[in-house]
């Protein structure tokens, strides 16, 4: 019997759809070496590898069998995509273009040598980032800058602003799959795209309020006021318009600041400075990489407490999620605070998910965890935080987790769009 990879689904899966992956048709106890392997849209190619032995009867599962050693141990089903590492040092897989799929490419090598074995079958696999029936709408509308994905379907749906980090220019891959479980959302750019603004100086949330009136002006987008989801500086930034602006009901919050940070941030007749950085107290780990943990100075602390976000404003649902190994900033610590700001006003105590050695960039399911990139603000390459298998299991949970928060605060229903045509 020749042996075949078998996969479920079968040709095409959303990223965020867990992969059934077995092998039939090999000998008995056969020792094998599994191999994934993806090239990003800049070329950059990420490797993963696991050993394996087939049961009595010739079949591997993964679902069933435990990896013997490789890029990953023990039963770990999608093992074989979040442990994908890049060949290229420093190097994060970001998808670019949402209109077209990562290209999996999986091989089952007789042996237990990753580079060695003999190539005993292959099977090639889309992941992909729109369900569906998913639209995709580039939006220039005043000065905003967008794009909106809608689910399939009349709605009106849940609306949520999705904001990233300091990287700057327009990252639609969260927003496109959040749209395939029932979700209008705009991922907003807010600097280095098009002709906004090409550094980090200053920041007006009257472009962000642009943002929110327009998404609540959406025909297909259910009233009477949206969530944020944002991670890192677009953390900072959803608390910021949670505290300021009106309309917004729920927001999830992915390793946030309770300070502004980079930038000064204005509104109307108000002003916060950024919080003081401190260079030199960047320190060099035993790997020879840049931890950048300790430059932020303590918001609560002398002149930098006119940095504070104030939240005691919102009446915003928060769900505020955190990796306890975040070297990016101590986001445990401004979780925490700023949960005991809220409830010292009375407001609502926020829900906080701490998840153990779990670093800084919390993506949707199966992202491969980064050890060490380039800063956008530095310009250097900075660990950020982690280990393996413990992000890649807090990524799961936490996509199910702010789903379920924004159904719950939003309406709709939980939903996921097959991924086959």
């Amino acid at each position: 019997m020749v042996p075949m990879v078998s996969l479920e689904p079968a040709g095409r899966s959303c990223w965020d759809e867990p992969l059934s992956i077995a092998v039939h048709g090999l000998a008995p106890e056969q020792p094998v070496t599994l191999r994934a392997a993806l090239r990003d849209e800049k070329g950059a190619r990420f490797r993963a590898h696991a050993r394996y032995r087939a049961d009595a009867h010739g079949r591997l599962d993964l679902a069933r069998a435990p990896a013997l050693g490789g890029s990953f141990a023990g039963l770990e089903p999608m093992g074989l995509l979040w442990a994908l590492e890049p060949e290229r040092p420093f190097w994060r897989l970001v998808k670019r273009d949402v209109r077209t799929p990562f290209v999996v490419e999986l091989e089952v090598l007789d042996g237990h040598e990753p580079d060695g074995g003999r190539l005993l079958a292959r099977a090639v696999h889309e992941r992909h980032f729109m369900a569906p029936g998913v639209r995709r709408v580039p939006v220039r509308e005043g000065r905003v800058r967008a794009t909106l994905f809608l689910p399939p379907g009349n709605g009106p749906f849940p609306g949520i602003i999705d904001i990233f980090g300091v990287g700057g220019g327009l990252l639609e891959y969260r927003a496109s799959l959040l749209a395939g479980k029932g979700f209008a959302v705009l991922a907003l750019a807010y600097y280095n795209y098009d002709d906004l603004p090409k550094g980090l100086d200053a920041f007006h949330l009257e472009y962000f309020e642009e943002a929110v009136n327009y998404l609540l002006r959406h025909p297909q987008v259910k009233g009477p006021g949206i969530g944020l989801l944002g991670t890192s500086k677009g953390a900072q930034l959803c608390l910021s318009m949670a505290s300021f602006l009106k309309g917004i009901t729920a927001a999830v919050i992915i390793n946030g600041c309770m300070a502004n940070i980079a930038g000064t941030l204005y509104y109307k007749d108000e002003t916060l400075p950024p919080l003081c950085i401190h260079e030199n107290r960047i320190r060099v780990t035993k790997d020879g990489l840049k931890d950048i943990l300790d430059v932020l100075n303590c918001p609560l602390e002398g002149p930098d407490q006119k940095s504070i976000i104030p939240v005691e404003r919102s009446d915003t649902a928060f769900l505020l999620i955190v990796g306890q190994d975040d070297r990016n900033w101590k986001s445990e610590f401004f979780a925490n605070e700023i949960s005991k700001r809220l409830q010292a006003h009375g407001k609502e105590k926020p829900q906080i998910i701490c998840y153990p050695q779990t670093g800084h960039d919390i993506e949707p399911p199966y992202f491969p965890w980064c050890k060490a990139y380039l800063h956008a603000y530095f310009n250097m390459p900075v660990v950020f935080g982690g280990e393996p298998r413990p992000h890649a299991m807090a990524q799961v949970d936490a996509w199910q987790k702010l789903q379920t928060f924004f159904h719950k605060h939003l309406g709709g229903e939980m939903r996921t769009i097959p991924a086959k045509l």
